[in-house]
């Protein structure tokens, strides 16, 4: 048993890996799934297409690498945050579709909860803000909204997870009800300092306590799998909210260091090590990581739409066929325009947090058309990113790196990321292997069953593919950065 299997269920799509004895990759599968848009700003998915694309993808991948299940030693999980679930503890079946992250519905509410002075206590104990990003006004809107659900979780008859639990559960056939601490950190009803459900939130959003997983260290016995799905039972050690895997893949163990990642939406952690700091610039205090019960926190930023801008030309404007097209349009966008797109589709995240606000694009002419489109789409990802290192930087008085550490979809464009370094003023380093997401996972699981290094000797293991260096002049920068900040204004007071 020399393998590991990395199940990475993501927004748009679910992926299998296999990871070898060396952390080398295998093989690889991906199943898209679809979305659902039932009102403006509503954002869903349907649980068995969660389920079905991750067992189907897992099954391929050892498939396609002419592997048994008996070469693998553990699973890893890592997963999109906050996505919200519940279901039925007796038959299995949800009782609502998933309440995706980027859905906006939670808004009203998180404004009268705000309007009520809750918002110091959520960050003091939870770390986040009040906003429907995260779980728990999502779980309280399908209580309230699902005939006989409140009664039916106050029987203990339902239960709450966010994807890693409903993977994990179908995984072992019902019998395990878990998550780990950085997905609960992302639910607004855990408390990061005392590591636990706090009774506090749950009784705030009227949230009954018998729906909860039970919380363990990301590397941790998270049962094992029905023996019908892969042949024989396998070992699940290992667990990570998608971020906080990437981090961890990033080996981004020290105090100072940061990591960021373009996928649907683009993240950005700072750990800060054993003490969790506060934000005075709207962003979150999260879990890093927890082994061994002991945790180590982060700064994190989080932006709603980063490869999500580059779906929206292709698939709302239709004005590209595939991702790959962006760089040449973008290079050959006309160096006289300076259009600015603010792709605030689900509303603006940090350190902004505006739920209420939407897209809008500044600075069009007569001749603007795809190639500047292309170009503003792209450059809307670093300028987020600016904003979100800014905040950092005036909240993080320790050590720090001074490189970024980038992984994700949106890191294999060179272009992309070039002009993330121009904006930051930064060198950005993108490492060999980009799978970093699942490469945490894998490592979770992988060091848990004794197969793979302790975190030093993986960290000495991370290497450069390429490092980009800032080549634009320091007025540009300046007057560039202005005028994103100048549209980011625009578009909140419209």
């Amino acid at each position: 048993m020399t393998h590991v299997l990395a199940i990475d269920q993501g927004t748009t799509s679910s992926r299998a890996i296999l990871f070898g004895p060396d952390l080398g990759v295998v093989s690889v599968a991906q199943e898209e799934f679809p979305q659902h848009y039932p009102a403006s700003g509503w954002v869903e998915h349907d649980p068995s297409d969660l389920w079905s694309t991750t067992a189907a993808t897992a099954r391929a991948a050892i498939e396609k690498a002419g592997a048994r299940a008996a070469d693998i030693a553990a699973i890893g999980i890592t997963n999109q945050r906050e996505t919200t679930l519940v279901w039925d503890r007796a038959t299995g079946r949800p009782i609502h579709r998933a309440i995706v992250w980027q859905d906006r519905r939670t808004a009203p509410a998180c404004h009268d909860l705000r309007a009520a002075g809750q918002e110091a206590r959520v960050t003091e104990t939870t770390g986040l803000l009040l906003d429907p990003y995260f779980s728990g006004t999502k779980l309280k809107w399908i209580l309230d909204h699902v005939e006989g659900a409140r009664a039916r979780a106050e029987r203990g008859e339902l239960a709450f997870g966010t994807v890693d639990s409903w993977l994990v559960w179908n995984l072992t056939g019902g019998k395990v009800h878990v998550t780990d601490a950085t997905n609960a950190a992302r639910t607004m009803l855990y408390d990061i300092r005392r590591g636990r459900w706090s009774e506090e939130m749950c009784a705030m959003l009227e949230v009954p306590m018998a729906l909860l997983p039970e919380v363990r260290d990301c590397a941790a016995e998270f049962g094992v799998t029905r023996a019908d799905l892969f042949g024989r039972e396998i070992p699940i050690l290992g667990i990570a909210g998608d971020q906080q895997a990437a981090t961890i893949g990033q080996a981004c163990f020290a105090p100072g260091m940061m990591k960021s990642t373009y996928g649907t939406g683009c993240f950005a952690l700072l750990n800060t090590g054993g003490d969790p700091v506060a934000s005075k610039n709207r962003l979150l205090t999260t879990i890093a990581y927890q082994m061994e019960g002991k945790v180590t926190y982060a700064l994190e930023g989080s932006i709603f739409v980063a490869g999500a801008v580059v779906q929206w030309l292709r698939d709302g404007l239709r004005m590209i066929r595939s991702a790959t097209e962006t760089q040449p349009l973008a290079e050959a966008a006309d160096p006289g325009q300076d259009v600015v797109l603010v792709p605030a589709f689900t509303g603006l995240g940090a350190p902004y947090w505006n739920a209420e606000c939407r897209g809008a694009i500044f600075g069009l002419t007569r001749n603007s058309g795809p190639e500047e489109l292309a170009r503003a789409a792209l450059e809307s990802v670093g300028f987020q990113t600016r904003d979100l290192l800014e905040a950092m930087r005036a909240d993080w008085a320790g050590p720090g790196d001074t490189a970024l550490r980038v992984d994700g979809g949106m890191s294999a464009s060179d272009w992309t990321m070039q002009f993330l370094s121009d904006i930051l003023g930064a060198r950005v380093d993108r490492p060999r292997v980009v799978e970093t997401t699942a490469m945490g996972a894998a490592w979770l699981a992988g060091q848990r069953a004794g197969i793979y290094p302790g975190m030093e000797e993986f960290a000495l293991g991370w290497a450069l593919e390429r490092s980009f260096a800032p080549m634009m002049d320091p007025d540009a920068r300046a007057a560039r950065y202005a005028r994103w900040q100048r549209a980011v204004a625009a578009a909140q007071a419209f």
